[in-house]
């Protein structure tokens, strides 16, 4: 206990930048390109992203970044300094930067802690100093830094993300620091400590109900160690891909139903995930704006206590969890992972809440009344997401 509670105390002392602010104060919320796209990007679509976001309602709801991922890289030019593949982005990073800024929206990009990236490209080991004063001179926000080809130790590891931390806290601007070595190094345990805002904590998703119950379930403890200014991430949103044959698209990708969709966001909004949604924005079926855009779902992702929900029911068929929420509220979702409808009652006593409770189905939304308890039907691979309110 004395351990956890040395180790929440340096988050909230880690996460105060110069000036008093923290970076990422919420979890994330964004674009990004790799799910959909891979490396077939260029500025072209980054700018018509960018278009998309500022006109569909993503900005408005709170969708701020858009992130270049895995591709974008030209090598470097004689002084070493990392320059974009000149027939992709013929107008240069700090031009696109620009664009994407005036929209109202932060640009987000990708390197990684070795020579090459995960697809072979140039990557910033060795440079990192030098790699984050390009990124701040070109006007970057957020920076997502993988770990292929890099070596499988942790003590490795620590050092290279700590390199570019470093450099990233002297480069000028301030850039959200994301850790991508994918859990296998407990990355909860130290990424924090070097100076990272948020960490990967599985594998790559796939547009799969299977892929996301896998990484729900390697998540849904990592409670402890989530916070305002340091998030576990689970990976980016599947909603929306519907099978498409990006990245995405591999391994059993075949694509998900919309109630799967939506258990996808509820969950990510429960867990305190980083909601980066990775499909194709510019024509969005309206079942899938639907679920991105719920302002009532994102308020509990975003919400200022930052807590993680806690999983407080795990049997054959239902997980529940509960998360508190400011103001003495809290957000309880029901989840059935079974492949049949089923019926359930939860008693809120249950769950620690004492008293009675105003309930709201998030997504239906729907007021429901003043209760001590809910009971109801819950489909196939639906998640029931309720916000509850306390009656004094």
């Amino acid at each position: 206990m004395l351990k956890r509670i040395s180790f929440l105390f340096f988050l909230l002392l880690s996460a105060q930048q110069p000036g008093g602010s923290i970076l990422a104060p919420a979890p994330p919320m964004g674009w990004m390109t790799w799910n959909y796209f891979g490396e077939n990007i260029n500025e072209k679509l980054v700018k018509e992203m960018a278009d998309a976001m500022a006109q569909n309602g993503m900005l408005n709801a709170g969708y701020e970044y858009l992130m270049i991922d895995d591709g974008w890289q030209g090598g470097r030019d004689k002084k070493n300094n990392l320059i974009p593949d000149v027939e992709k982005f013929p107008s240069g990073i700090k031009a696109l930067a620009d664009y994407v800024h005036s929209k109202g929206l932060k640009l987000g990009i990708y390197s990684d802690a070795a020579p090459l990236t995960c697809a072979g490209y140039t990557a910033s080991f060795g440079f990192e100093e030098q790699d984050a004063k390009t990124f701040a001179m070109w006007g970057i926000d957020y920076l997502k830094y993988d770990y292929c080809n890099a070596p499988k130790d942790v003590k490795t590891a620590i050092a290279r993300y700590r390199a570019m931390a470093d450099a990233l806290q002297k480069c000028g601007r301030k850039i959200v620091f994301a850790v991508c070595e994918w859990g296998v190094r407990e990355p909860w345990l130290w990424a924090a400590q070097q100076g990272a805002q948020l960490w990967r904590t599985t594998y790559d998703v796939r547009d799969a109900w299977s892929s996301v119950m896998e990484i729900y379930g390697q998540n849904v403890t990592l409670y402890p160690y989530a916070g305002p200014g340091h998030w576990n991430d689970p990976d980016m949103l599947i909603v929306g891909l519907r099978g498409s044959k990006g990245p995405a698209g591999l391994y059993g990708g075949i694509g998900c139903t919309d109630i799967e969709y939506q258990t996808n966001m509820s969950l990510w909004s429960m867990m305190a995930a980083p909601l980066i949604a990775t499909n194709d924005i510019r024509s969005m079926h309206e079942r899938t704006k639907n679920i991105l855009l719920n302002k009532d779902v994102i308020a509990i992702n975003q919400d200022v206590l930052g807590k993680q929900a806690e999983r407080k029911i795990k049997d054959s068929v239902f997980d529940v969890l509960l998360k508190p929420l400011r103001g003495g509220d809290f957000a309880l979702a029901i989840l059935n992972h079974s492949d049949h409808a089923h019926e359930i009652t939860i008693d809120f006593n249950t769950l620690g809440l004492q008293g009675s409770y105003e309930i709201k189905d998030l997504w239906r939304k729907d007021e429901m009344g003043i209760a001590k308890k809910w009971k109801g039907n819950v489909l196939s691979h639906e998640t029931k997401l309720f916000r509850l309110q306390k009656i004094k």
